[in-house]
């Protein structure tokens, strides 16, 4: 039910089951105040400057190129389900006026887990980015690796962050925006590789999970352990910011970065 009821009319909270209407909602319940899971093309909506969204290698799917059991079947499934391709959205927009290229991940998509095809949308933004000289805005979502693609998954870290390392060696901005959950390998890459990092209120950010943690160093982790407020505490998140808020500040940002790049 989770991953359908985005595109009703009305949604579910999944926490403290009250419904409500999703327009001007942000996905935020208006009971328990919690953050639903919000469609990576929704948030484009309500992120970029009206009909500026013009999207980039949407035409790629996943594979089962391991004939992983049950892999085709759960492709189908989380296509069918979501409306999508694969776990990410990507794309050139513009937000504030100011140009910019975006990418969008989608956790309702096999936990927008990062797979061949995740890890070379990305990477392609990023080259679009690099070549037109445009900073690059990244919504990250996952529960890491995309298991049944096996060693292939995990090398998505490296070619992602070395686009990433290419785009910044020529002056370029990116901005990552940490929303929930954003765990495993693209925590431990792409997502903290941002110049400015930002993260949604009570997001989970972490590398691995919170008893592996526990049952590795022994200790006894605060409750807020791996939430974005935490992470800002220890210097990991420059702010966090709000759902409804979240264009102006973009906007902000990018207005900064172009005056500073007219003046060098």
């Amino acid at each position: 039910m989770l991953f359908s009821l985005f595109e009703k009319k009305v949604l579910d909270c999944p926490y403290c089951k009250h419904q409500f209407k999703e327009k001007n909602s942000f996905y935020i319940c208006p009971q328990c105040g919690k953050y639903l899971k919000m469609p990576p093309r929704e948030r484009i909506r309500q992120v970029v400057d009206k009909d500026s969204f013009q999207e980039l290698s949407g035409e790629l799917k996943s594979v089962d190129f391991l004939n992983f059991p049950g892999y085709s079947e759960k492709l189908e499934k989380a296509q069918e389900d979501t409306g999508e391709a694969d776990a990410v959205v990507c794309g050139g927009a513009v937000i504030g006026g100011s140009p910019c290229a975006v990418f969008v991940m989608d956790s309702r998509f096999i936990m927008a887990s990062m797979g061949s095809v995740v890890g070379e949308k990305i990477t392609r933004v990023f080259e679009y980015a690099t070549r037109h000289r445009l900073p690059v805005i990244g919504f990250t979502a996952s529960g890491g690796a995309r298991m049944q693609e096996g060693i292939i998954s995990l090398m998505q870290m490296a070619k992602v962050s070395a686009a990433v390392q290419k785009h910044a060696s020529e002056g370029n901005l990116y901005i990552s925006v940490l929303t929930n959950p954003t765990t495993g390998g693209v925590t431990a890459s792409f997502a903290m590789q941002g110049d400015i990092i930002l993260a949604e209120p009570g997001a989970t950010v972490g590398f691995a999970g919170r008893r592996v943690v526990e049952q590795t160093t022994r200790a006894q982790l605060p409750d807020n352990f791996q939430s974005s407020e935490f992470l800002q505490e220890h210097g990991f998140v420059d702010k966090i910011v709000s759902r409804d808020e979240l264009k102006a500040s973009l906007g902000t940002i990018l207005r900064l970065h172009n005056g500073v790049r007219r003046q060098a």
